[in-house]
């Protein structure tokens, strides 16, 4: 009993030591948002919303931010229609090279972003496509449908195929059985799909930061270097204050999305009767 206590005792010990790995961070800040003259220590600022002001009274912070929420919202919206399209046939029918598919799908949600920039860029530039945001769009959407394909379909054989045959029975066809029967039955993995593609887009520096080339079309991911001076001068307070409304627009589609992801599967006796 006494050596169970202990082996417990060290397991929450190390779970609180790593929950204060992550805690701090965030709670720094917190505290350096509120502070105009914020150090990389923690302490009690004198509270003042004046490192908001400069940030949110910059135009090139307000940009930023709009073509960020259009390349992640694009992004997300495109992912969510392309892989609920593509899921349908490889969750309803059955195909000769369907298992191949879906491994091929399944390494490339392996295949590392970063292996492929080369080529990419060397594309956009042969098809004078570079410093386009909607080309962008389309090549981060690109490199999510294999996730969002896999987990989409994963979604898609929860729902019973017998709804879907009594709509056609009722006289729906196959687009009208997927708008009206399998897509609101879906809405939990719709939404866990698009929170996910939509933070991954928003948290991306790499991508836009190589096919964007002017400063005006940077999305708030790349933007947030102009806090760090090039002589190792940093403004902490408005840095802290810009990282703190970064966060925002994922919390508030979380927030927004879980009524969704809270309701899960629980279709009951719907195919009985």
């Amino acid at each position: 009993m006494v050596k169970h206590r202990l082996q417990r005792n060290i397991q929450y010990g190390i779970l609180v030591v790593l929950g204060l790995c992550f805690l701090l961070p965030l709670f720094w800040i917190l505290l350096a948002s509120f502070d105009t003259n914020a150090q990389q220590g923690i302490r009690l600022p004198n509270f003042t919303l004046d490192n908001f002001s400069a940030v949110l009274g910059d135009s090139g912070n307000l940009r930023s931010f709009g073509v960020g929420i259009i390349l992640s919202g694009g992004q997300a919206t495109l992912v969510v229609i392309a892989s609920v399209l593509a899921a349908y046939p490889l969750s309803r029918y059955e195909m000769r090279f369907k298992k191949s598919f879906l491994l091929s799908i399944l390494f490339m949600t392996a295949l590392p972003i970063t292996a492929v920039m080369v080529p990419v860029f060397q594309m956009f530039l042969f098809f004078k496509l570079q410093n386009s945001i909607f080309a962008t769009m389309l090549f981060l959407t690109s490199s999510s449908l294999p996730y969002g394909i896999w987990m989409m379909k994963s979604f898609m054989d929860s729902v019973p195929i017998d709804l879907e045959e009594a709509a056609w029975i009722d006289g729906a066809s196959v687009w009208g059985g997927l708008r009206r029967i399998v897509a609101p039955l879906m809405l939990p993995g719709i939404a866990t799909i698009a929170i996910f593609t939509f933070s991954g887009s928003w948290g991306n520096f790499f991508v836009p930061y190589i096919l964007l080339q002017t400063p005006e079309k940077l999305p708030a991911s790349v933007t947030i270097y102009q806090f760090f001076g090039s002589h190792g001068m940093v403004e902490y307070g408005r840095l802290a204050a810009f990282s703190l409304l970064y966060t925002m627009p994922s919390v508030v589609l979380y927030i927004f999305s879980q009524r969704y992801m809270s309701k899960g599967f629980s279709m009951g006796g719907a195919t009985k009767g």
